[in-house]
């Protein structure tokens, strides 16, 4: 049984032990360590200070000078090590050095991300009507989203300090 599988049924083992329907990760944690699982070991110092360049990365969020609207400026992208490993880098999209070829990557990802969140989203919710009655299905939500994309867009330009 593969790791990931063995948490899945802990979970679960954890839910009916305490009765709880809302999963608290860390008293899941705290009670597999009490029945003798493993803790994953610490991370180096490298490895901290590594994460920690990722988070301020990601948090990165700018503002265009002729707009004002927000964007990130740091952009990961997929690559193969020479050992075809998958691995990312990142770039930074203000630098003139920037490959757009890496910036495409980088947004093809993104976009496949959410069609995968999309997918899941709406296998969830199907899920969810086939196995309650009339009165506790929710309405499906529409997967298109350029209408809320540009609706949001438009609130922005109306925002007294865009542009």
């Amino acid at each position: 049984m593969s790791k990931v599988i063995e948490r899945q049924k802990f979970i679960r083992f954890w839910q009916e032990k305490t009765g709880s329907d809302e999963i608290d990760v860390e008293a899941v944690a705290e009670m597999a360590m009490e029945m003798g699982w493993e803790a994953p070991p610490p991370l180096t110092p490298k490895e901290r200070l590594a994460k920690q360049f990722k988070e301020g990365m990601r948090q990165d969020v700018r503002h265009d000078r002729k707009t004002g609207r927000p964007y990130k400026g740091y952009h990961a992208y997929p690559k193969h090590t020479a050992d075809g490993q998958l691995t990312f880098s990142y770039i930074d999209i203000d630098d003139p050095k920037a490959k757009p070829e890496n910036f495409r990557k980088a947004c093809v990802m993104r976009r496949e991300q959410s069609v995968g969140d999309q997918l899941q989203l709406r296998l969830d919710q199907l899920h969810w009507n086939e196995t309650r009655p009339t009165e506790q299905q929710v309405d499906l939500l529409p997967a298109d989203m350029e209408f809320d994309i540009e609706l949001r867009l438009a609130a922005m330009d109306d925002e007294p300090d865009a542009a």
